[in-house]
């Protein structure tokens, strides 16, 4: 139900700025009394015959949303500093499907998703500050690198939230992009719906060490979330962390020397990587192409050569004892990522007695995102019941 319809920002008399429409903030109550709050156009809720006691057309939302073009929604003022890490690294404006509409995207590319994370976004956007840049304008001048990394937060609505444990969300990217508008807000949301408060990390990517260098920013993430922790509401030392790819490597990663320990931090509760990258030593031994340079690969996500990554604790299997209880999601078709990866990080884990749950879709290929549409749809409720019975 409209509980509340307020134009005091934007206002019936002018509006937002960058916005061709009168803008309006809605709070809307559901019946287990979650509150969320949606701005639309003015002219749309008169359209709809909307008002305050009125009941919230999710579906007429959904449909609105879904015939925007993926330009008009990230070039919406509320998200203007997230969207260009929509896939950072990438100028989507540059690309045909840039003037899709999302429906037309699900249809053609296969993203249905898109308007789940959307809707989320710009929920937790309309309540504030959602944005935390990683580092100071001082350090990103000395590090031009260091410019636009940041962390996301998505706050649950559900009651206890705060008892439990944050999920900590990497997306993964091969170390080029980093693809939170697939494998960030739209799983984040999902945990959000589960009880679960989340931090999304994009981090440093196409630069040498790309991993290696995701360590610090993931430490500097965990040093913002502390320092605010009333503010979020979360326990830093009680995290879960969940990455895709190569955002699996990297939690995987954190784990080692490399990681929590090198910064004195807490140890993760749990950890999931989906379709994760783990062994330089199957990478290694796979069949690589004429102009492909193994020590150039390693370089760039390690900043050593591919011997040296398969000899030290790079080489995640055989460096897991620092490993917290995990369950690990792939498709037995990925081509991009052997799932034999998966499978040498599980039989590790159980040779050292840490509780595994490893999870391999019949069907699908890499980059399933949260699964819909295909038989992996769900695992992030399955993880975090896996978790609870830990």
């Amino acid at each position: 139900m409209i509980k509340h319809i307020f134009d005091g920002d934007f206002g019936c008399e002018e509006r937002a700025p960058g916005q061709e429409e009168m803008m309006v903030s809605v709070t809307v109550e559901n019946d287990q009394g979650e509150v969320k709050y949606v701005t639309v156009a003015d002219a749309w809720l008169t359209e709809q015959g909307l008002d305050e006691g009125s009941i919230w057309p999710e579906r007429e939302e959904k449909a609105m949303l879904m015939e925007k073009t993926l330009g008009e929604i990230l070039e919406d003022p509320r998200i203007a500093q997230i969207a260009p890490d929509a896939i950072s690294k990438w100028d989507l404006s540059k690309e045909e499907f840039y003037n899709w509409t999302l429906q037309e995207i699900a249809d053609k590319m296969g993203w249905g998703i898109l308007e789940f994370g959307f809707t989320r976004l710009f929920e937790i956007a309309d309540r504030g500050q959602y944005y935390y840049p990683l580092y100071s304008a001082e350090e990103c001048k000395e590090a031009p690198e260091k410019v636009g990394r940041n962390i996301v937060y998505f706050p649950s609505d559900s009651a206890g939230s705060a008892d439990r444990p944050f999920i900590f969300l990497v997306p993964g990217g091969g170390f080029v992009n980093v693809w939170s508008l697939t494998e960030g807000w739209p799983v984040a949301r999902h945990f959000n719906e589960l009880g679960y408060n989340v931090f999304i990390l994009t981090y440093r990517v196409s630069t040498e060490a790309s991993a290696v260098k995701a360590m610090d920013d993931m430490a500097r993430a965990m040093e913002i979330i502390k320092e605010n922790k009333d503010q979020f509401g979360v326990d830093p030392d009680k995290y879960i962390t969940c990455g895709f790819s190569a955002g699996g490597y990297i939690i995987c990663l954190w784990n080692t020397e490399k990681g929590y320990a090198a910064y004195d931090l807490a140890k993760p509760k749990a950890c999931f990587p989906i379709y994760p990258a783990t062994s330089y030593r199957l990478l290694s031994e796979k069949n690589w192409a004429e102009d492909e340079d193994k020590d150039e690969f390693a370089c760039s996500g390690l900043g050593c050569t591919m011997e040296e990554a398969c000899n030290s604790c790079f080489e995640i299997p055989s460096h897991a004892e620092g490993f917290p209880p995990t369950a690990i999601f792939v498709a037995a078709g990925d081509e991009l990522v052997n799932p034999e990866h998966s499978k040498m990080l599980a039989r590790a884990l159980d040779q050292l007695g840490i509780p595994c749950r490893l999870e391999i879709g019949p069907t699908g290929g890499h980059g399933f995102a949260d699964g819909t549409g295909m038989c992996m749809e769900g695992w992030p409720k399955r993880a975090i019941a896996w978790f609870e019975q830990q």
